[in-house]
């Protein structure tokens, strides 16, 4: 791989792996990251998302393979490349029974950010946070939200050019998530590159490019929209009043490709959009569930992640 340069990417990774024993937890996964660049990780549980992204942050040795974060070698210069990224796991890493102001001083000291320098870094924290006026209550006794910013600010505190996110917004309310969410892409677009996993769809939709993670492997690699169009087959919204006895009753059936719950309604994947329609009006009428309508949608980025991840032999179970 070539030394880390002026216009090194701030993430390459070539054929990563990670065993546990016999257990391949990522299996031979490459890819880049651009500058600037909002980079989603998905997968279902078990793909494989925070153990490549511990192998990222240095916090775990990866068993083949080979990989530069911020140009530095992720085998080699583990300590360095944690001193120079931002880190924010989904339980935010903060210490509750510290006030706001410690924890800020706590994560400076941590990353050698002192004096004049720290006095500005917690000015803009706080003020990111909306916590300019709370540097002296516990963090326990915050709001998630306000706690999911300040554990966002902590982790920038030494201004770092790459931020690694796993499940930020695990358990936040959709507001904060969507306050959350402009505080990445202000970040972004002023030159902060942001690899963070994900399990909210609607989230993804904000990322520039998606990796899609499965068994391990990497299965899919590009922009929302031309992931999008990787599905060909008609997807009809069926509204019942009984949707988990349609989702049995219309398993398997031919030309019925998939059937899944999306809210109260069903998105069912057909051959044939009117074949399927009246496959389906007849299925759920014999079993008794009421239709109230069936039309035809465009594929939503959740319809896209349960197709692929079925057609490499769906998730891990257990």
């Amino acid at each position: 791989m070539p030394e880390p340069g002026p216009r090194t990417k701030p993430v390459v990774v070539r054929d990563l792996t990670r065993r546990f024993g016999d257990f391949t937890a990522v299996d031979s996964v490459s890819f880049e990251v651009e500058p600037g660049e909002i980079f989603g990780f998905l997968g279902p549980n078990g793909a494989g998302k925070t153990t490549t992204i511990k192998m990222l942050t240095g916090l775990l040795a990866p068993t083949e393979g080979e990989g530069r974060v911020a140009g530095l070698d992720i085998r080699a210069e583990r300590p360095s490349i944690k001193r120079s990224i931002g880190y924010m796991s989904q339980r935010f890493s903060l210490y509750t029974d510290l006030t706001v102001d410690e924890n800020i001083e706590l994560f400076g000291g941590l990353y050698g950010v002192f004096g004049d320098r720290l006095t500005r870094r917690r000015d803009w924290i706080l003020g990111m946070a909306e916590l300019e006026h709370a540097g002296d209550h516990l963090t326990e006794a915050l709001p998630l939200g306000w706690k999911q910013r300040l554990a966002l600010g902590c982790a920038l505190i030494h201004e770092p050019p790459i931020l690694f996110l796993d499940e930020p917004t695990s358990g936040v309310d959709p507001i904060a998530r969507r306050r959350f969410w402009d505080l990445i892409d202000q970040l972004s677009r002023t030159g902060t590159t942001v690899f963070v996993s994900t399990h909210y769809m609607e989230e993804a939709e904000y990322c520039h490019r998606l990796a899609l993670l499965n068994r391990g492997r990497l299965i899919a690699l590009d922009r929302p929209a031309a992931l999008r169009l990787r599905i060909v087959e008609p997807i009809l919204r069926v509204d019942t009043d009984d949707a988990p006895r349609a989702v049995e009753a219309l398993a398997g059936l031919p030309g019925v490709l998939d059937a899944a719950m999306f809210g109260r309604a069903l998105h069912v994947t057909v051959d044939d959009p009117d074949r399927g329609a009246s496959i389906i009006r007849t299925t759920l009428g014999a079993v008794g569930a009421d239709v109230r309508g069936i039309a035809p949608i465009e594929p939503s980025l959740e319809d896209v992640f349960v197709s692929l991840i079925r057609a490499e032999g769906g998730a891990v179970v257990g």
